[in-house]
């Protein structure tokens, strides 16, 4: 199983769009099923004193429906701050108390950085490629930053830009053969 992860929670964000793309894709050309987790979606406070102890149950459902049954994971990364959001490294570390090697050793992930501006969030996919590795994953190195997302999207928030279409394309090949 692939998992999908649009890593902001923002609402009406824009890496969701390259994200799903990248769902649609895969749904057609991975063999496998393929989820999404939207963080946008997220709703309750995740943030508790309790909350390593006694995970809040929208923490386990991510783990349980999402995370364990995953063998590869899909990470697209807005920049925040010039590194990655910290809804995505809260989630991350509370997991980390339940089912650790299940959720994440000897799992593959992939990276893309989606910015506003020319960089791609380089510093962010590499802070979170760090982070994953920590955890046991294994990163591609094919980490992809995807700049000026405003004149690659339509007012429908589609993509219509062909080269960043292809990277996209290169980014998944080389995915499901990793």
């Amino acid at each position: 199983m692939i998992t999908i992860v649009s890593g902001s929670n923002r609402k009406d964000n824009k890496t969701v769009h390259f994200a799903r793309y990248v769902h649609g894709q895969l749904l057609k050309e991975a063999g496998t099923t393929v989820h999404f987790l939207d963080l946008s979606g997220l709703e309750g406070n995740l943030i508790t004193e309790t909350m390593y102890k006694d995970q809040p149950q929208t923490i386990q459902h991510i783990q349980d429906h999402y995370f364990i049954p995953s063998t590869k994971f899909w990470f697209f990364i807005p920049e925040y701050n010039g590194s990655y959001p910290g809804i995505l490294k809260l989630i991350l570390d509370a997991i980390s108390v339940r089912e650790y090697d299940k959720s994440f050793v000897d799992k593959r992930a992939c990276i893309t950085g989606i910015a506003s501006g020319r960089a791609g969030n380089l510093r962010g996919m590499d802070h979170l490629a760090e982070v994953l590795n920590h955890l046991g994953m294994h990163v591609h190195p094919n980490k992809n930053p995807i700049s000026s997302i405003y004149k690659l999207l339509d007012a429908e928030n589609s993509l219509v830009d062909k080269d960043a279409e292809a990277s996209l394309q290169k980014q998944m090949r080389q995915f499901l053969n990793f």
